[in-house]
């Protein structure tokens, strides 16, 4: 069998994206043959042990692709150094392939998290060039004044990276108007994005939920719960970032 990157070799036995696996290696987590891989090293899939935190990785499992609700306090990663309780942890066992968080939900945010073993969809979902639209409900207390929605709406400079909403509609206020409700839809992916636009633009976000990643949508999914998507969901899901 002709060699390959670690990367790929990581990413299409389920572990992990191809941009976790690169992380994975720089952090000097991954050997090859029992030698610590550095990035750029290849292996021969049919003849070298390639280990990723001394487990060896094996050849591909079945895909998965699981829509789960995240509730808030819930870490979006495989696991978690304080012992808190994470997205993977809420799909065992019922899934027994090792599936992984694709992107970030923050911990104090809830709503719709993809987890899958399906790498090369990962990092294309995950990939800002691909400009997969996300929807979010955003709970803040007070209204938005005309200039600090045109504010939000231009957008801003986030970690380095220019960030504007693709669209932004409020939704509806609470009793008496001391909060309002409003819905943005967002492309770059990026961790914190929503919460830091709303504050750039003068509010704290209360609550924030997502609601669609992409195609995929589910309004009758609560916290916690989970559910398998179904081919024709794969095949929109795909098609949008230029796999189908």
């Amino acid at each position: 069998m002709a060699r390959e990157r670690l990367q790929k070799i990581i990413a299409r036995s389920g572990a992990c994206s191809r941009r976790q696996a690169e992380k994975l290696i720089r952090e000097g987590r991954v050997t090859v043959n029992g030698e610590v891989a550095t990035v750029g090293d290849t292996a021969d899939p049919g003849r070298d042990h390639v280990k990723v935190d001394g487990r060896l990785v094996s050849g591909r499992e079945p895909l998965r692709y699981v829509l789960l609700y995240k509730p808030v306090e819930v870490m979006t990663t495989c696991d978690d150094p304080e012992g808190r309780t994470t997205v993977v942890d809420l799909v065992r066992p019922r899934v027994r392939e090792r599936v992984f968080p694709v992107g970030r939900l923050d911990f104090r945010s809830e709503g719709l998290v993809l987890l899958t073993n399906d790498g090369e969809l990962a990092g294309r979902v995950m990939h800002p060039r691909h400009r997969l639209v996300r929807e979010y409900r955003v709970k803040i207390r007070g209204d938005l004044g005309v200039e600090e929605r045109e504010k939000l709406e231009r957008g801003a400079t986030i970690s380095g990276h220019p960030v504007r909403p693709l669209r932004v509609t409020r939704e509806r206020s609470t009793r008496g108007g001391a909060n309002s409700w409003w819905r943005i839809e967002v492309a770059e992916g990026r961790t914190h994005e929503v919460r830091e636009l709303f504050f750039r633009a003068g509010h704290h976000v209360q609550r924030l939920k997502r609601v669609s990643i992409g195609p995929l949508r589910d309004r009758t999914i609560r916290p916690g719960e989970f559910r398998f998507l179904s081919d024709a969901e794969v095949a929109e899901l795909r098609q949008a970032v230029g796999l189908g």
